[in-house]
């Protein structure tokens, strides 16, 4: 029963990964990619370390490292990739022409200000 458990969690934070990979590759621009690749090998990560702790816990070892690993990726992905976004906006990257409206760009045509660049 837990093997089955184990293979389920593996092949699920496989999926994920691999999905990542693809959005890598299909996306038309920066923050297209970000998104596709932070959401998914955040959940790749997991699946794959769910299966790593199962398996420990079924050797009887400590599952804190995995546990670790998890809450780590899980609090600085996000954070790196909106760094990266941040960054590629204030420097003038733009959407691809598929995307939709750019709403900090029009909000601040609205307010008649122009963004803060620091």
């Amino acid at each position: 029963m837990i093997d089955t458990l184990i293979s389920i969690a593996l092949v699920c934070g496989t999926f994920f990964t691999v999905t990542a990979s693809l959005g890598l590759l299909r996306m038309p621009d920066v923050y297209s990619r970000l998104h596709a690749v932070t959401k998914a090998t955040t959940l790749g990560t997991a699946g794959v370390l769910a299966g790593s702790a199962l398996h420990a816990l079924e050797a009887g070892h400590g599952i804190l490292p995995e546990v670790l690993t998890v809450l780590f990726v899980a609090l600085t992905n996000p954070v790196g990739a909106h760094m990266i976004a941040r960054s590629a906006y204030l420097i003038g990257i733009r959407m691809a022409d598929i995307s939709v409206i750019d709403e900090m760009q029009r909000a601040g045509e609205h307010a008649h200000t122009a963004h803060d660049k620091d």
